[in-house]
C-alpha cells in the first residue's frame, strides 16, 4: 500500500513537472529540445497518413452504405466482436415488390409477365451489389481500420512517450542549468549539481531510445501506403465487376424486354420466339447455314443480292481482349472468354454498343464493353 502511494505521489509530481515545463514553454519562458529533421518529418507525414485515411474510410462508407442508421449499427456490430448481419439490398427488395405485385395483377397479362422480367433483374442488380459490399469490405475498409485501431494507436502511445521523454530531459537541462549557476555564486562544489548531471545522462539516454522507438514505427508508414495500395487497386477491380455485372444485366433485360414489344408487334403468340431485332444478326444465322458457302451476289439462295458480311470483314477489322466471360443469348451472339483475342469489325446502321466478333469460323454479335480493341 505503502509502495502504490509511493509511486502515485511520484506519477503526479512527474506530471505537475511536466505540466509546467509545457507552459513555460508555450510562455516562451523555457528552452526545448527540438527532434532532429528526419524524424520530424517522419512524424508530419504519420499524421497525414492518419488524416488521410480516416476521412477515405468514412466517405468509402458512406459509398458503400448511405444509410446513417445503418452504418452507426454496423459499427456497433463490429465493436462488439459480432458478425454484422447480411442485409437486403434495395434492388433486391424492389425486385420481390415486384414479383409479388406480378401475382396479384396476373403473370399472364403483359404488365405482370414484364414486371416479372424487370423483377428478376432488379433482385440479380441487388446480389451483385451485395457481393461488392462484402468484397470492398473485406478488401479495402477492414485493412484502413486495422492501420487506424492498431498500428496508429501503437505510433500514437510511443509518440507521447517521446513527448513525455523530451519534456524530462528538457526539467532535467533546467535543473543542471539552475545547480550550475548556484555553484557558481558559493565558489565550491555542489551536491545538486552532481545530482543534476546525472538525471540529466539518464533523461538523454531514455529520451534518444524512445526517438529511435518512434523513428522506427514512424518509418513503418512506407509499407503501410504499399498495403494500402494493393487495396485500393482491390476495390477498384471490385467496382469494375460491379459495375461490369450491372451493365450486362441491364443489356440483357433490354433485350428481354425488346423480345416482348416485337412479339406484341407482330402478333405473336406469348410462347413464340422473337426474331433477332438487328439486320445484320440475319446475316450471321445465314452464314452459319448451308447457304454460308453462296458466292457473294449470287441468288441461288433466293435471297436479295448485296454485300455479304463476309466481305466486310476485310475493311476496318481489329483485333480486341476479352475482357470478361460472355454467354451468347441467341444466335445472333457469339460466346466470348476472357482473356482470348478475336478479330472485330462493325457494320453500317449496327448498335454502337455492339461490334461484329470473329473466331475461326464462327461469328456473331458481340458486346463492346467486354473488349478492350488492341490495335
Amino acid at each position: 500500500m505503502d509502495f502504490n502511494m509511493k509511486r502515485l505521489a511520484s506519477d503526479a509530481g512527474s506530471f505537475f513537472n511536466r505540466a509546467m515545463q509545457f507552459t513555460e514553454e508555450k510562455l516562451g519562458q523555457a528552452e526545448k529540445t527540438e527532434l532532429d529533421a528526419h524524424l520530424e518529418n517522419l512524424i508530419a507525414r504519420g499524421d497525414c497518413t492518419k488524416n488521410w485515411t480516416e476521412k477515405i474510410l468514412r466517405q468509402t462508407e458512406v459509398l458503400l452504405q448511405p444509410n446513417p442508421s445503418a452504418r452507426i449499427e454496423e459499427f456497433i456490430y463490429d465493436k462488439l466482436d459480432k458478425k454484422i448481419p447480411s442485409r437486403t439490398t434495395n434492388p433486391e427488395i424492389l425486385g420481390q415488390f415486384m414479383l409479388d405485385a406480378a401475382q396479384e395483377f396476373g403473370a399472364d397479362s403483359p404488365y405482370g409477365s414484364t414486371l416479372i422480367t424487370v423483377g428478376e433483374y432488379q433482385k440479380k442488380l441487388g446480389s451483385a451489389e451485395r457481393e461488392f459490399l462484402q468484397t470492398s469490405s473485406a478488401t479495402f475498409l477492414t485493412p484502413l481500420r486495422n492501420f487506424l485501431e492498431g498500428d496508429w494507436k501503437t505510433i500514437s502511445k510511443e509518440r507521447r512517450l517521446l513527448e513525455n521523454r523530451r519534456l524530462d530531459l528538457d526539467i532535467c537541462k533546467a535543473r543542471l542549468k539552475k545547480a550550475k549557476q548556484a555553484e557558481a555564486k558559493a565558489a565550491l562544489l555542489s551536491e545538486e549539481a552532481d545530482k543534476a548531471e546525472h538525471e540529466l545522462r539518464v533523461a538523454q539516454t531514455e529520451f534518444d531510445r524512445q526517438a529511435e522507438v518512434t523513428r522506427l514505427l514512424l518509418e513503418g508508414i512506407s509499407s503501410t501506403h504499399l498495403n494500402h495500395l494493393r487495396c485500393l487497386r482491390d476495390f477498384a477491380e471490385a467496382q469494375a465487376t460491379y459495375y461490369a455485372q450491372c451493365h450486362h444485366y441491364m443489356h440483357e433485360l433490354q433485350r428481354e424486354l425488346n423480345k416482348c414489344t416485337n412479339s406484341v408487334g407482330v402478333g405473336a403468340a406469348p410462347n413464340s420466339t422473337a426474331v433477332c431485332p438487328n439486320p445484320v444478326s440475319s446475316a450471321f444465322m445465314l452464314e452459319s447455314g448451308p447457304s454460308s458457302s453462296a458466292v457473294p451476289g449470287s441468288s441461288s439462295s433466293g435471297l436479295a443480292t448485296g454485300p455479304s458480311p463476309v466481305q466486310l470483314t476485310g475493311t476496318g477489322t481489329r483485333k480486341a481482349k476479352v475482357l470478361y466471360d460472355y454467354d451468347a443469348h441467341d444466335a445472333c451472339e457469339l460466346s466470348l472468354l476472357a482473356d482470348e483475342i478475336i478479330t472485330v469489325y462493325t457494320v453500317p446502321g449496327m448498335d454502337p454498343d455492339w461490334l461484329v466478333g470473329e473466331r475461326g469460323n464462327d461469328k456473331g454479335k458481340v458486346p463492346v464493353t467486354y473488349l478492350e480493341l488492341l490495335s
